[in-house]
């Protein structure tokens, strides 16, 4: 049903004219109805910058980070396409970052640029527990890198692009804001990837493995995942665990790490409780799960604890909880120094290399 919905400013009000003002053969128009129109115009000059600077910001990035992204097809055994997703240029050599169910276990990956030049890759290393990936291009393409940012230096609401190849569709971009940090998404591998940002930057099929960059024109996520079903929900990888997964796998073919059996979200500490145990640090890794029978399970770790500390190294998020847990912890009892309510105290954990 339609309703005649009156306008505020057709009233007797805006219809009084200021005799003062108006003189013979002066149009009739009231004072009111110029000041509302002057604010009327100021509106819009104000919303267009607005708009116009947000426009600018996405394309400069778009421009900067663009030709450092790649599609990639992946073949097994010489058959048709087994599947493709997105990738970014992280070095001049030619190492691209992508997701591990992008690969799926391919040795070989064919690359295309944004310029339309076909090139072959081999996948360097897999890791299945961060759902990413390393493949290096064969040929000296002098393909531009992009940037790895600082992930832990995000807030919510700070602009996200989104560059991929979603459905085939190459270069496409599509822009939001970081929704959520700190969240935990478990990997089909059945590990928990800690530290991953959610965005309401759209994402579709394809655009796994493609960048999430900051205004800055700074790679902060490799995207990942998104719900089905929902609208505005969309996961990437953080580029802090992302830059520590890149060296292992540059390093050593694969990612070695000890395994604690819990996941974290970076939250904030409680200020009065933190003076008062004299921590410097305004953050920790809150537990917000425990596997049955891991060793946190059995060093007395309970969802709702939060890390403080593992192995005498601060830890001030999620992310620190995944550069903590190293090869060299493997084998090792190591302490944990924890927030339980309001009191600080020490955990002592036998850590085994995960499978």
């Amino acid at each position: 049903m339609e309703q005649n919905i009156r306008d505020p400013r057709d009233s007797s009000l805006s219809l009084m004219l200021d005799d003062s003002e108006a003189g013979p053969g002066s149009p009739a128009v009231s004072r009111m109805d110029t000041l509302e129109d002057h604010a009327s115009e100021g509106h819009s000059r104000g919303d267009t910058t607005l708009l116009d600077a947000y426009s600018n910001a996405v394309t400069k990035v778009v421009e900067r980070v663009g030709p450092s992204v790649v599609r990639l097809d992946i073949r097994h055994g010489g058959r048709g396409r087994a599947g493709s997703g997105s990738g970014v240029i992280l070095s001049p050599d030619g190492l691209v970052l992508t997701n591990s169910h992008v690969v799926q276990g391919a040795k070989r990956a064919e690359v295309t640029a944004l310029d339309g030049r076909s090139l072959s890759g081999r996948v360097l290393g897999d890791d299945p527990g961060t759902d990413l990936a390393l493949v290096r291009i064969d040929e000296d393409a002098t393909l531009p890198p992009a940037k790895l940012g600082n992930s832990k230096s995000l807030k919510p609401g700070e602009i996200a692009i989104a560059i991929g190849n979603p459905f085939g569709f190459d270069a496409s971009v599509t822009a939001g804001v970081i929704s959520a940090l700190g969240r935990s998404l478990r990997s089909k591998s059945g590990r928990l990837i800690d530290d991953v940002i959610q965005t309401d930057a759209a994402l579709n099929p394809g655009n796994s493995g493609g960048p999430l960059v900051s205004s800055a024109g700074e790679v902060i996520g490799i995207n990942t995942a998104i719900i089905a079903g929902a609208q505005g929900i969309c996961f990437a990888v953080a580029s802090n665990t992302a830059s520590f997964v890149l060296g292992e796998l540059v390093a050593h073919g694969r990612v070695r790490r000890a395994f604690l059996g819990i996941g974290a979200s970076t939250v904030p500490l409680p200020r009065r409780i933190a003076l008062r145990l004299g921590l410097a640090q305004r953050t920790g890794a809150m537990v917000s799960a425990v596997e049955a029978g891991s060793p946190a399970d059995h060093a007395g770790l309970l969802t709702g604890d939060i890390l403080l500390a593992v192995d005498g190294a601060p830890v001030t998020g999620a992310d620190d909880v995944v550069r903590l847990l190293d090869a060299e912890k493997i084998d090792r009892a190591i302490p944990l120094d924890v927030l339980r309510r309001s009191d600080q105290r020490r955990f002592w954990a036998a850590l085994r290399e995960r499978k």
